[in-house]
């Protein structure tokens, strides 16, 4: 592992590793990401935020304009306001997924990310306000149209136990995975994870995986972290994470992201 002296890409996780337990990103953190777009390295958030969870950290995103998004189901414009490009779920694989899931965990809950609308079941518990536009509807109306994410919960369960669970039932056909939410596992298309879609981008760039570093905290984090040629785990994160990574940074509420940053680019003043 050699972490190179400039990083000419910077990609990192957002909720648990660049963004505060209180759902701040601060002052220090936004200095030293514009410290490094200044000095012309590309920084890009990698989420599993659906694309209208990006718009309030526009101020972050880069001349490139950018954001990857849904657990790299959607390299989305921020300013604009549009995916470029979509990697989803086809609609019967959904439902076959979904209706495995359910026979096998009966008190589930599905929602779903579309790239340009929510959905949900009626009985499905979110901890989030919902958009005045969210499809409430059965299972298999959600699943009508392509899906960036099928969201599966579970009232009692870990998210670790569900996902250990759900993974047997779906095999290749989709990729499950956890973003640490409690009781949550996100489903995509086969094959879609954080890496696919920032190899893609980065090669848009010209960048190779060598030239990367990234941040991350949780399970779908992993697929990233073993893709860049230097993989860091804020001190929070899950012991997957940390038993992985190549070095580990402070935690997200002490801006561990910046703390990093600041070791290669001088912070604006």
């Amino acid at each position: 592992m050699t972490v190179p002296r400039n990083p000419r890409l910077i990609a990192t996780d957002l909720d648990g590793t660049l963004v505060r337990s209180d759902g701040t990103v601060s002052d220090r953190t936004r200095a030293a990401v514009l410290a490094a777009q200044q000095a012309g390295s590309v920084f890009v958030m990698v989420t599993a935020r659906p694309p209208r969870w990006l718009h309030d950290l526009s101020y972050l995103v880069g001349e490139h304009g950018v954001a990857i998004v849904a657990n790299g189901s959607i390299l989305y414009d921020v300013l604009r306001r549009k995916a470029i490009r979509t990697r989803l779920i086809e609609p019967a694989v959904a439902l076959e997924v979904a209706q495995a899931i359910r026979a096998a965990i009966p008190d589930v809950q599905f929602a779903i990310e579309r790239p340009d609308r929510y959905g949900q079941e009626p009985v499905y518990l979110n901890r989030w306000p919902t958009p005045d536009d969210t499809l409430v509807a059965a299972v298999e109306e959600l699943l009508a149209e392509p899906a960036a994410k099928l969201l599966v919960r579970h009232p009692s369960l870990q998210s670790d136990e569900l996902l250990g669970l759900v993974n047997p039932l779906v095999g290749q056909r989709v990729t499950a995975s956890h973003s640490g939410g409690h009781g949550l596992v996100e489903i995509s298309a086969g094959g879609v994870s954080k890496a696919t879609m920032l190899a893609d981008f980065a090669a848009t760039q010209g960048i190779s995986a060598a030239e990367t570093i990234a941040f991350g905290d949780s399970v779908n984090d992993l697929p990233m972290l073993a893709w860049a040629g230097t993989s860091y785990g804020v001190a929070n994160a899950h012991p997957e994470v940390l038993a992985v990574v190549d070095r580990i940074a402070p935690a997200n509420d002490e801006d561990g992201v910046a703390a990093v940053l600041e070791e290669f680019f001088q912070p604006l003043k």
